[in-house]
């Protein structure tokens, strides 16, 4: 399983309120969030994402309220994966509950930069720029949670779907 896109660069502490903000909410179809996706830190984010891209960050992504709006916005919005140096546990597990890949990977999120063409391999963790020619070793994901991921997430994992 691979990713492949343009970076959107982003710093520490992205917390789920600037993912999606709280006041949409009340929305919960992933298209609807995906709208408003960033919007509080990057007004020009879901004018810009297209389909396969990627977000890099520092620290601590997806820290702040408990809520899986905010990995659905990002899957929702087309990008095929979130790197970072660390995840919020609880955005980690909601991540992989509706199906979107992360991989944890510090040299990474310090060296890529906004813009750059990205590839990620999930079974080998291999992260690899393309606009500089350079690769890191990320945290590659265990065959059972390839398998959520490929499913959509964890409700259609055990569904069989």
């Amino acid at each position: 399983m691979k990713a492949c896109g343009h970076v959107f660069k982003y710093g520490d502490n992205v917390d789920t309120d600037v993912i999606i903000p709280a006041r949409y909410l009340n929305a919960t179809q992933g298209e609807e969030l995906a709208k408003h996706c960033m919007e509080d830190i990057d007004k020009e984010f879901i004018h810009k994402v297209q389909k396969g891209d990627i977000i890099v960050a520092n620290k601590n992504f997806g820290c702040g309220s408990s809520r899986e709006h905010a990995p659905l916005a990002i899957k929702c919005a087309g990008v095929s994966c979130v790197i970072a140096e660390t995840f919020a546990r609880i955005f980690y597990r909601n991540a992989i509950n509706i199906g979107l890949p992360i991989i944890e990977c510090p040299e990474a999120a310090k060296a890529i930069e906004n813009g750059d063409e990205v590839e990620v391999d999930f079974d080998s963790g291999v992260i690899t720029d393309k606009t500089k020619g350079e690769t890191y070793k990320g945290q590659s994901f265990p065959p059972f949670m390839q398998k959520i991921i490929s499913a959509g997430g964890l409700v259609n994992y055990i569904n069989g779907k």
